[in-house]
């Protein structure tokens, strides 16, 4: 009884193998049933791919203008058998088009329609052979019910990449393309001045322009689903027909956040992707990138710093990713500091972030601003941009300088690099860059003194805070000179203050006053700048030759304490001061700055100068050494 069982299964088995070689599918059994049923024998088989269909060579050759070609150029009426290896659509195609031939009622709808077309141009299916013939169905499907909105052509967009090329030559790919680009301004249209109708009852959000706030259209997902070429097409399509730039911007984010998803640009470890997946996503980033808007604040920066940081990872071309830092560089005023925080992805030892790329960001920016800086206005005088955008820079560079300052393996020349791209108008006062330059040598503690001067001269010791000052002259990080700078500055700023001139500016804060006070005499700004910075280079050697004499001075007075501490006469009075009060105590800042104005090299208010020739010996309550 088993056994008789185990040969019925062998048995349907081996049928339902040859029935498989024979027929693809239930609804190609119909079909062959169907033929059978007329009484006539099959004259042909059709062997399209694995699949064969034994069918009549008439129906097929009344409307396929590619069967009646082949069959005639055989020059045997009896064509046993035809080979169709590259039938768009496969053996599913071609049966659809036997049944139309056969003039078997079949469903056509969105699913369907672009295989349809193709293998209708395929097998040549026109009015030329047949009225009424299939390419002239599906093309009234197409114009009449499936491209009458974005959905149905989108979707048969899609499905026809993979019918290429023949869906070119039948035109379904333009046809698709043209209807979406149509649909879409359409959309865009009514969707903007509904907006606009609701803006105009509110005052307040009718003063902000509407192309200032784009709005994600419904239908923007739905073309995230095609390859990049096909999206690019479309996009391309949309603003030949008038479709506004600021509006690609969403569309745009969208696709990116699909197609770029499941890169590890904010990690800082290997990369984790195959070569292929690698290649891929390359050229969808730099097509997305030259799509972009070329209007100015049509992407967010954080955006544009998400792609920029795929373009390093990707290694995108270089124009690629200069074209991303000089529109970061445009919009560096609504920048964030984790904007500029670019992970290093060259894995060699190197810093932690990408340095270089900040740099070439911000040197872009200074360009954009020296040619938007004195630009003549209608009445021929000279304005400038306002000063928050470039104080906002200045800021985030003293951030970001902070920020990298820690990273050991931050040479010095890079710092100092990113340090003189900072301009001095942006920087009100010194407290950032002080800050940066203290981390920095705290974090290098084994830097030469040359080092740490060229470090610690990036900062203006003019421009520093009262808290900044108290905290540099107890700061054992910076070198002596720098120190003697801070106290000095100080000193003379409680001088003005005490004679009465609180009001006082600096020289630096003249000179920034005068740049941006509109006047057209720029080039005498120029010039006292410069004279101020040499002015600055001679106090600086002053304050070396300066500390150059208190050392010398320490030492004569050590070898004169030891001499009198030596004397008979001192040991024989032992108590000759015990009598008298005790002095009272000092704070090293007031003690420091009073026996700075006495040995500075600089000229005081009285016209009298320290160290001069007619100068007589101090007395023995002033000979305490400022150190």
């Amino acid at each position: 009884m088993v056994d008789r069982g185990q040969d019925k299964t062998t048995t349907t088995a081996s049928d339902l193998s040859l029935k498989k070689k024979e027929l693809l599918s239930s609804a190609m059994k119909r079909t062959s049933e169907w033929i059978f049923s007329q009484e006539i024998p099959s004259d042909v088989k059709v062997r399209v791919g694995e699949a064969s269909f034994s069918i009549h060579k008439f129906p097929l050759v009344s409307k396929c203008g590619y069967i009646r070609k082949l069959v005639s150029e055989s020059g045997d009426a009896d064509v046993p058998l035809i080979e169709l290896s590259d039938v768009p659509g496969g053996a599913e195609a071609f049966e659809l088009a036997a049944k139309f031939c056969y003039g078997i009622n079949f469903e056509i709808n969105v699913e369907n329609i672009a295989t349809l077309r193709c293998v209708a141009e395929y097998l040549e299916m026109t009015e030329e052979y047949a009225v009424g013939n299939l390419v002239g169905r599906t093309d009234a499907y197409l114009n009449d019910v499936a491209l009458k909105t974005i959905a149905g052509a989108v979707s048969i967009l899609h499905m026809s990449e993979s019918l290429l090329p023949i869906a070119e030559k039948a035109k379904l790919m333009s046809k698709c393309i043209d209807a979406i680009a149509y649909i879409a301004c359409k959309e865009s249209q009514l969707s903007t001045s509904g907006r606009s109708d609701n803006s105009g009852s509110d005052g307040v959000a009718s003063s902000i322009p509407s192309q200032q706030r784009p709005v994600v259209d419904w239908w923007a997902e739905d073309l995230t689903v095609l390859r990049i070429d096909i999206f690019q097409r479309v996009l391309i399509a949309m603003m030949a027909r008038g479709f506004k730039q600021f509006a690609i911007g969403p569309i745009l984010m969208l696709y990116a956040q699909k197609s770029l998803r499941g890169l590890d640009i904010f990690g800082k470890g290997r990369k984790k992707i195959e070569p292929t997946q690698e290649h891929e996503k390359r050229v969808v980033l730099e097509t997305l990138v030259s799509l972009l808007p070329k209007e100015r604040n049509a992407m967010s920066v954080s955006f544009l710093s998400m792609l920029l940081r795929a373009a390093i990872y990707l290694d995108t071309t270089v124009a690629c990713r200069l074209d991303l830092e000089k529109r970061m560089a445009m919009q560096l005023g609504q920048t964030v500091l984790d904007d500029l925080l670019i992970p290093s992805y060259s894995f060699t030892g190197d810093t932690l972030f990408d340095v270089d790329t900040v740099r070439r960001i911000m040197s872009n920016y200074l360009e954009s601003q020296m040619g938007n800086h004195f630009v003549l206005n209608g009445d021929d005088e000279y304005f400038s941009p306002p000063q928050s955008d470039i104080e906002k820079v200045g800021k985030l560079m003293e951030n970001y300088l902070a920020e990298i300052a820690t990273d050991r393996n931050l040479s010095v020349a890079k710092f100092i690099s990113l340090a003189e791209l900072i301009p001095e108008q942006s920087k009100p006062t010194e407290d950032g860059m002080y800050r940066a330059t203290d981390i920095f040598l705290k974090a290098h503690p084994n830097l030469s003194d040359m080092e740490r001067k060229k470090v610690c001269s990036m900062m203006d010791c003019q421009k520093l805070s009262r808290e900044a000052c108290a905290h540099a002259a107890q700061n054992d990080r910076l070198p002596v000179q720098t120190v003697v700078q801070v106290l000095y500055y100080e000193q003379q700023r409680l001088r003005d203050a005490m004679n009465g001139n609180e009001n006082v500016e600096s020289p630096s804060a003249n000179a920034k006053l005068n740049v941006y006070s509109g006047d057209t005499q720029f080039h005498p700004v120029s010039n006292e700048i410069t004279g101020l910075r040499r002015e600055n280079e001679d106090l600086k050697l002053e304050l070396v030759k300066l500390k150059m004499k208190l050392k010398e001075i320490e030492k004569s007075t050590v070898k004169v304490k030891a001499t009198v501490i030596n004397s008979p006469s001192v040991n024989s009075s032992p108590s000759g001061s015990a009598d008298k009060p005790p002095l009272p105590r000092r704070s090293f800042i007031s003690s420091v700055s009073k026996k700075l104005g006495k040995l500075s090299p600089f000229p005081r208010i009285d016209g009298i100068t320290p160290f001069a020739k007619g100068r007589t010996k101090p007395n023995k309550d002033r000979r305490h050494s400022i150190s």
